[in-house]
């Protein structure tokens, strides 16, 4: 297999992402290491077009696992929601038994889900919580 210089300025790619430190690539980056790969690829030796395929196959099964993960994340919220509403009106203990009351509403976010009592009182809805009829 060629191997491939690293690409800058020079090369005529850049990277557009600034700020953020990945410790993933992700399918825009598959794609500029294929284009680099083409474009600095050995004319007299050119990679064989079964391995492009191939890595076209990786590339095709890793952007379905990325969806994949991504509708699972989707069902997963959602199902939180559910869950949620059939705490409203409902009697909740916290985990220590510290606090309890009425759960008026639940916040969800990404810290997990929080019951908000009726004298506005928190619980972090965990393992331990009570909850009553």
């Amino acid at each position: 297999m060629t191997t491939i210089p690293a690409t800058g300025s020079a090369g005529g790619t850049t990277n557009t992402n600034t700020g953020t430190n990945k410790s993933t690539l992700d399918y825009n980056d598959f794609l500029r290491l294929m284009v680099a790969q083409l474009q600095n690829q050995d004319p007299l030796n050119p990679t064989d077009s079964t391995e492009y395929m191939s890595q076209i196959a990786q590339f095709s099964n890793v952007e379905q696992a990325i969806n994949t993960n991504s509708k699972l994340g989707q069902l997963l919220i959602n199902s939180n929601i559910s869950q949620a509403s059939t705490l409203v009106g409902h009697t909740m203990m916290s985990a220590d038994g510290s606090v309890s009351g009425i759960v008026t509403s639940v916040r969800i976010d990404s810290n997990g889900s929080t019951a908000i009592l009726t004298d506005g009182k928190e619980i972090p809805i965990v393992a331990g919580v009570t909850v009553g009829y």
